[in-house]
C-alpha cells in the first residue's frame, strides 16, 4: 500500500490529547497514533454494523475450578462455526491463559464471548477483533 500524505487542522486541546496519546502508547510519532485511532474507528464501526470480524477471546481462569473446563467447551462446541482454534496455557500451578481464534460476525462473536467470561469462575476474559478486508 502507498502512503499517502495530508495535512489535518486541528484545535490546540485536540493536538495536546493526540501528542499525550502518542507519548503514553509510545509511538513513534503523530502518524503512528493516527493509523491506530483510525484503524480502531474502522474496527469498531463493523463492529456495531454486524460485519465479519476476526479476533481473540482470553480467558484468564484457575482450572481447579469444578466443571469450569466442561462448560468452557460446552459453550464453544455451541459456537463451532466461529471458532476458528484453541489454545491453552498453563501459567502456575493454579491459573491458565485460554485463547480463542474466532472469525465470524462481529454480534456472534460477541454473544460468545459474553457467554465464556460469564462462565463462573473466570477471573478475566475480553474479546479484541480487527477487521479482515
Amino acid at each position: 500500500m502507498a502512503v499517502v500524505r495530508f495535512g489535518v487542522s486541528l484545535q490546540e486541546e485536540q493536538l495536546e490529547a493526540l501528542d499525550n496519546y502518542v507519548r503514553d502508547s509510545q509511538f513513534a510519532n503523530r502518524s503512528q497514533a493516527f493509523r491506530q485511532l483510525v484503524s480502531k474507528n474502522l474496527v469498531e464501526n463493523k463492529w456495531q454494523h454486524n460485519k465479519v470480524v476476526a479476533g481473540v477471546i482470553t480467558l484468564i481462569y484457575n482450572h481447579h475450578k469444578r466443571d469450569l473446563s466442561l462448560k468452557l467447551t460446552d459453550i464453544q462446541h455451541d459456537y463451532h462455526d466461529v471458532i476458528l482454534s484453541n489454545q491453552h496455557f498453563h501459567l502456575n500451578y493454579d491459573k491458565c491463559l485460554e485463547i480463542v481464534a474466532v472469525k465470524g460476525n462481529a454480534f456472534r462473536l460477541t454473544k460468545l464471548s459474553d457467554k465464556l467470561i460469564a462462565v463462573k469462575g473466570i477471573q478475566h476474559g475480553e474479546l479484541v477483533m480487527s477487521i479482515i478486508d
